[in-house]
């Protein structure tokens, strides 16, 4: 939906950035054991642990300052991909 969205909105000068967070590192994810951590993180790639809020912040922060970025989806999750059953 982000590119429609953002072909629709253009004519108004509106900017449309859709970030795909993977796991972060939320005070749900805090009560977790660390052997269901463990196995939450094994498919993230680079680098292995949560995602910080930080981080989001930071990439929010990069697509609000670039006039540039429009229509896009930023994967934001280590290269973390579900892995087959």
């Amino acid at each position: 939906m982000t590119l429609p969205i953002a072909r629709e909105f253009a004519r108004c000068g509106i900017r449309v950035v859709t970030i795909a967070p993977g796991l972060f590192r939320t005070p749900l994810m805090e009560e977790l054991s660390p052997e269901a951590l463990a196995a939450i993180t094994r498919g993230i790639q680079f680098p292995p642990r949560l995602g910080a809020p930080v981080e989001f912040a930071a990439l929010a922060g990069a697509a609000l300052t670039n006039p540039y970025l429009n229509g896009e989806v930023i994967r934001l999750d280590g290269a973390a991909r579900l892995s087959p059953r």
